[in-house]
């Protein structure tokens, strides 16, 4: 019996996908993303040895491994079918080394859509591991790697412990800090505007338009205090106000391009108000494959890591043979459209576009979720669009004088929207203009002068920290997701309102590294870095020598940094630490600002948000006796002693209000580690647990004295904590024996239950 071909790819999903389209001869499994990875809590590169890195099996891949090691055993040939990038390719490339696959037995197949047709022929045409894209990703992982790993200490050193930096998450937070300082040290300067509302002479307000007064006296008008601006206006009441020329000209607008993978984010963000992270993961969904009925689990888009805007010919003209009979002939331009991708791009890859546009995203919506469904939505219209005609508008200007004034109104009206059908855009400029002529005069129907002010910088959004972080070649379209994720989870900066601010602690580390790492911290050094990384894939260039070149400038930065770069100091507040009356100093973690005392290590205070006087309650402390408060921590509230410092008993807020109880002690022993039991309350009630928590976690169902009402069963009611969202119950403790269960006692018993 001949032997099955072994296909390997990174997920279940594109598994079953792929499983429909080849015959009885192969077998298709996943690998679960990578199978190996430097190891965790080492740095793993020796650097003193041509930056030879160390791979480990990832935690829990090693079963994954054996079933794939097993089934390679069996299979005559190796299919590797990872994504068709570097990452892909890396992880290919591991596979074969995990496994320990012979050369002629392992072969690389890709495909930029999951469609019958691109597999077959991958299939037809496969190929030898790409070493230049693996050195390529390799390269980046260890380069990553040594300056993550080398630059964390020192900012625990000169900042705080848990902090870390990055080669170019670092770089991106830099660019959110100098636009929150930008920001800070803006002031505002007030400025005037005079509009005209006016209409052909007799016309009255059904012909009424604006003007925008843009000189005064022949020199432009920007007032700055409302004085000068009456006065204009004043001066303009009883001006006549006449036509001195109408331009009128034709404009066409053409379509964007269709997606590549920051385009797409930056949309997505933009429209949908999807971060990138959720951009990326439904992408991954349409392109891996949607079940959508008797057609079964169908890969609906290309790959959505791109930065190519190339276009197959085949995906053109079947876009073209769609746009006539949809929206009619004059929708459909004379000859395709292509756009060109920005330089360095791998022009390998197409862009992100459906992969069959027949597939209409009103006839899979039954099948997909709500975020498929506007996700496919948004990639297939701007696809269709980028194939269609020219929108044509006629632009009208009208320039008016009055008095020493000269007035401009402008206007746009769209006579075919094109590609506009498809893909609207919001047009600033769109004001209906009445019919005018040279030397017309126009009635003045009001005067509005209006207060403005000038406005810092915008803060970056999602979309325009990407278009930014493209423009300025910082990272690849592939790690924009992780990269914003990674610069929020640190702590550097907060996302508020869909714009990103960055925190104190943010400021505080970027100005460090900017101190000490002029180069690393550089926009531009950091641009050419991806370039030289990105020379190792496209020319082959030796991956050791581009991260030696590196290291002899970062070791040299660092050893420098390290003895120059002074230790971040806690700013002295002007209280004094209620233990032990050393000054108390505003310092930084990876959780942001905090108050601590400066005597620290000896002297481990550090104050609260909450620490105030607190809500005064008339419960005692069970400790001292004093009253408690209630506080609020970063838990919610709870109750404290207001004895505190000397008294620092704290408990929570019980379902009734009150402080919840200390444990009771039992005569009860654990059986787990043989310390005493006790009866605690939780949020569901109490029950008997070790007292040895946290090392011990022996939990038992709180026994309420009342005998089993099941007949022939001689157990006792206890009650359980329901799983969930579950409300608990009273249970037997014969279960499973007997299945008793209630959500009261039969009778009372004094229990908290009730």
């Amino acid at each position: 019996m001949a032997k099955k071909s072994l296909v390997i790819v990174e997920s279940s999903t594109k598994a079953r996908t792929i499983n429909r389209y080849l015959g009885k001869g192969y077998r298709v499994e996943a690998s679960v993303g990578h199978v190996r990875d430097l190891p965790k809590k080492k740095l793993g590169v020796d650097i003193e040895n041509g930056f030879e890195p160390t791979y480990r099996t990832i935690q829990g891949q090693g079963k994954t491994l054996n079933k794939l090691r097993q089934a390679a055993k069996n299979a005559d040939s190796v299919y590797l079918a990872p994504d068709p990038d570097r990452e892909g390719e890396a992880i290919a490339w591991h596979l074969v080394e995990a496994l320990k696959l012979p050369e002629d037995k392992a072969f690389r197949v890709t495909f930029n859509e999951i469609t019958g047709r691109a597999v077959r022929d991958a299939f037809e045409h496969p190929r030898k591991i790409d070493m230049a894209r693996v050195n390529a990703q390799q390269a980046r992982r260890v380069l990553d790697r040594i300056v993550g790993y080398q630059l964390s200490p020192l900012l625990w050193k000169k900042v705080a412990k848990g902090l870390s930096a990055g080669r170019v998450q670092s770089v991106a937070v830099r660019l959110i800090v100098e636009r929150e300082k930008e920001i800070r040290a803006f002031e505002p300067e007030e400025y005037w505007k005079i509009a005209a509302i006016l209409s052909p002479e007799g016309g009255g307000e059904d012909q009424a338009f604006e003007a925008q007064l843009l000189k005064w006296a022949g020199k432009k008008f920007r007032p700055g205090n409302e004085t000068d601006a009456r006065a204009v206006a004043e001066a303009l009441e009883s001006a006549a106000f006449i036509v001195d020329q109408v331009k009128q000209k034709r404009q066409k607008q053409s379509p964007g391009p269709p997606f590549n993978t920051s385009l797409l984010q930056q949309t997505a963000s933009s429209r949908l108000r999807f971060s990138a992270s959720r951009t990326m993961r439904v992408a991954q969904q349409l392109y891996e494959g949607v079940d959508i009925g008797p057609e079964g689990a169908v890969g609906l888009i290309t790959y959505m890591r791109t930065d190519s805007f190339r276009l197959a010919g085949s995906a053109v003209e079947e876009c073209r043979r769609l746009i006539p009979k949809a929206y009619g002939e004059d929708y459909l331009p004379p000859k395709p459209r292509f756009y060109k991708s920005r330089k360095g791009a791998q022009e390998a890859h197409e862009a992100v576009r459906p992969t069959d546009v027949n597939r209409t995203p009103e006839q899979l919506k039954p099948h997909l979720s709500r975020d498929q469904y506007r996700l496919y939505k948004l990639i297939w219209d701007r696809f269709v669009a980028s194939q269609m005609a020219d929108a044509r508008y006629l632009a009208t200007r009208v320039d008016i004088t009055a008095a020493e004034g000269s007035f401009r109104a402008t206007g746009r009206v769209c006579t075919f929207p094109g590609h506009t059908r498809v893909w609207p855009r919001k047009d600033k400029d769109q004001q209906d203009l009445p019919e005018l002529s040279d030397g017309q005069r126009l009635d003045l129907l009001k005067l509005e002068p209006t207060q403005h002010f000038t406005e810092p910088p915008r803060r970056y959004s999602e979309a325009s920290l990407i278009r930014t972080l493209e423009r300025q070649g910082i990272g690849r379209p592939s790690t924009y997701a992780p990269i914003i994720a990674t610069i929020q989870e640190r702590g550097y900066v907060n996302q508020i309102k869909r714009a990103f601010h960055a925190t104190d602690l943010g400021i505080v580390v970027t100005d460090l590294l900017v101190a000490g790492f002029p180069d690393i911290m550089d926009i531009e050094f950091t641009s050419e870095m991806e370039d030289k990384l990105d020379l190792i894939e496209e020319e082959g260039r030796d991956w050791r020598s581009v991260l030696d070149e590196f290291y002899k400038l970062f070791k040299a930065d660092l050893e420098k940094a390290e003895k120059e770069l002074d230790k971040v100091k806690g700013i002295q507040t002007g209280e004094s630490c209620p233990e032990c009356g050393e000054p108390l100093v505003e310092r930084w973690s990876r959780h942001g600002r905090f108050v601590g005392c400066s005597g620290y290590p000896d002297c481990r205070y550090i104050q609260r948000d909450d620490e105030d006087e607190g809500e005064e309650t008339d419960f005692p402390c069970d400790k001292c006796g004093e009253k408690m408060v209630i506080k609020t921590g970063r838990h919610g509230k709870f109750f404290a002693c207001s004895a505190y410092p000397e008294c620092k008993n704290t408990r929570p807020i019980g379902r009734d209000g009150k402080p919840v109880p200390p444990p009771e002690p039992t005569d009860e022993v654990c059986e787990k580690c043989g310390s005493q039991m006790v009866i605690k309350t939780g949020r569901r009630g109490k029950f008997i647990a070790c007292s040895g928590f946290p090392k011990c976690r022996n939990t038992k169902p709180l026994p309420t004295g009342v005998k089993c009402p099941e007949e022939g069963c001689d157990g006792e009611l206890v009650y359980r904590r329901g799983r969930g969202r579950k409300k608990g119950f009273y249970g037997c403790t014969n279960h499973p024996k007997c299945e008793y269960r209630t959500s009261k006692l039969p009778e009372k018993t004094g229990s908290s239950e009730d």
